[in-house]
Parts: C-alpha cells; structure tokens; sequence
C-alpha cells in the first residue's frame, strides 16, 4: 500500500459514519424479501452481499476504535449522528433474520443475544450522550431522520425473537416476552421521535440540504414495526402473545397504511429538495438509509398480507420489493464510484 493510498484510507475510517451498518440492512432485507419471493439465487448473491458487507464494516469500525477512539467518541457526543450507531443492532438482527432462513438457526440466536445486549446498553448511552447529557440548548435543534434508527433496532430485536420462536423449544415463552416488549417500546419511540423531529422542522429553520436520506426511516421504522407485528401475530400461543395478538394485529395495519401514505410524501419532498433547490445529487453513506425502509416496507407487506390474510397488501409488497432492488442497485453503483475516486485511485501530479 503506497503512503497517499494509507493516508487516504486512514481518512475514510476515521470518518466513517456510525449509521454504514444501513448498507447492511439494505442488502440484508432485500436478500430476505427475494427468498420470501422465490427468486433463490438472487437471495443468496445478495445474502453475500450482507454478509460480506457485515465483516467489512464491522472490522473497520473496531479498526476506527482503536485508532481513531477521538472520532467515535466524538459521534456519541453528536444528537445528529450517535442514533446511528443503532444501525449496528439492525443491521446484525437482518443478517440474523436471514441466516435462520438459510438453516443457521444458532448462529442466529448468538446474533439476538449479543444484538439485544447492545440494544439496551445504547438505549440508555445514546439518548444520555447525545441528548440529555449534553449541557449546549437547544438540542432539539439537531434532531433528524436518523432517531427514527432507534425503533427500528427495537423493532429487529422483535422480528428476531418472533423467527426464532418456532424452533427455541423451552426457551419459547421468554422470546414472545422479549418480541412483545421490544414491540411496544418500539412502537412509544416512534411517537416520541416524531414529535422531536416534527418540532425541530416547525420550530427552526429547514434548509433544502437538511431534508437528507435518513428521513426516509421514518417510512422504515413504520415498515419494521409491521414486519414486527406480523410476526408476532403468527407466534404459536403464548400469554404474552395471547393478550396482544388482536392489538398487535390492528396496530399493525395501522402503521403499514401510514408507511404508505409518507411514500409519496418522501419522494416529493426528494423532488423539492434535488429538482427545486438544485441540492446535488450525489453518493454519501446516507442513502442506504433510504434503500431500506424501501426494502423493508416490500417484506413487512408480504408478511402482513400473508399474516392477516390481505393479498392486495401482498401484492404491493412485492411490487415495492423490485422498485426497492433497483434503487439499492443505484446506490451500490454510485458508493463503488465513490470509493474508487476517493480512496483507490492515485491522485494526479
């Protein structure tokens, strides 16, 4: 490796944004939603992709722990980018998800442990060093999309558990507690972030260049906690789930008619924000959040068609799922650019 090619590379992890797990949730959902469709090959090119994308992330995030400690503690520090870290449970949880349907069902559940470990220990870091404990006001003022990351890593601790269920034999009861509880507090989460980011964009002003990719998670935290409810709703019976199937059923409808309804709304905000105010687009590592939620919303109504016996529901799953494949095949093309012009390729003179 030549000195400008490390000193490149040295920059791109020490910048590394804590929410590039979105790539693997992207990838990893995609993957689920086209084995969910039959299209195997396909599922497997894009659970390697997952995978793959998994390691790579993951190394160079322990890699910028080491050696760049500054920077991610920095991240912490920031309302504006310390939800993402919640990537990383959801990101895990996908692979999770998906690499039950390939068979792996311990490894799958070593992936939950370690997923709802991290879950709990940033639910209550994150929202204290990032927001609560942060002296500057008003703090409000840095709320955006990327709250939203919070539901949805509670909510994928909830789809894990509810996958696992079928086959965790004694251990079947404490997963449909843990599903219904990390339901329901992911569902109180995206009350409370919509209001936090709902006031900060009536409150202060909102630039075209604010209204970033990560908004998109809104749509995607709504999505997950269909996907969620649906797969609690098709747990065998358990008290907990007994008590909630009906609830959890109904809520679920609910959100997936609101995911439908900020579609539009996002992709003409996009339009106001690219076309109207001439804010270039270009790759940034925010866009895989907008990817997922379209991923997501495909597989969480594909499910609850499935679920609650809806089939137009079903079909607009899977008609979302290939917009959604298109979209990420976009995205994927402009971050290898990106990263060949930014980091590969040697500078000129």
């Amino acid at each position: 490796m030549t000195d400008d090619l490390r000193t490149r590379f040295d920059t791109a992890v020490q910048g590394l944004t804590p929410g590039y797990f979105a790539l693997v949730m992207a990838v990893g959902i995609l993957s689920v939603g086209m084995e969910l469709e039959g299209f195997t090959v396909l599922s497997m090119v894009l659970f390697v992709g997952c995978a793959a994308g998994f390691v790579v992330l993951g190394s160079l995030s322990l890699l910028r722990l080491v050696r760049y400690r500054h920077a991610m503690a920095e991240d912490f520090l920031d309302p504006a980018r310390a939800f993402g870290f919640f990537t990383y449970v959801a990101g895990t949880n996908v692979l999770g998800v998906r690499m039950f349907m390939a068979g792996y069902h311990t490894v799958t559940a070593v992936l939950l442990v370690l997923t709802s470990l991290a879950w709990l220990v940033l639910g209550y870091v994150v929202p204290w060093t990032a927001v609560l404990g942060k002296s500057a006001r008003p703090v409000l003022a840095n709320a955006n999309g990327t709250w939203f990351i919070w539901v949805v890593a509670s909510q994928s601790v909830a789809v894990v558990a509810a996958t696992l269920e079928p086959v965790a034999g004694p251990a079947r009861d404490g997963l449909a507690v843990l599903a219904v509880i990390c339901w329901s507090v992911g569902v109180f989460l995206y009350a409370a972030a919509g209001v936090f980011v709902a006031a900060r964009m009536l409150l202060y002003e909102l630039r075209p260049v604010d209204l970033n990719p990560p908004y998109w998670v809104a749509m995607g935290a709504c999505a997950i906690t269909v996907l969620a409810g649906a797969r609690i709703v098709e747990m065998a019976a358990a008290p907990m789930v007994d008590v909630t199937r009906g609830l959890v059923a109904g809520a679920s409808v609910m959100f997936w008619a609101f995911a439908s309804w900020l579609i539009p709304v996002l992709f003409m905000v996009g339009w106001w924000r690219h076309r109207t105010h001439r804010v270039p687009l270009r790759y940034e590592a925010t866009l895989w959040s907008m990817v997922f939620p379209l991923g997501m919303y495909a597989v969480a109504g594909i499910y609850l068609g499935r679920a609650d016996s809806l089939p137009l529901v079903r079909w607009i799953g899977r008609v979302e799922l290939w917009l959604a494949f298109a979209v990420c095949l976009v995205v994927f093309v402009a971050m290898c650019r990106h990263l060949v012009r930014t980091v590969f390729r040697a500078r000129s003179g």
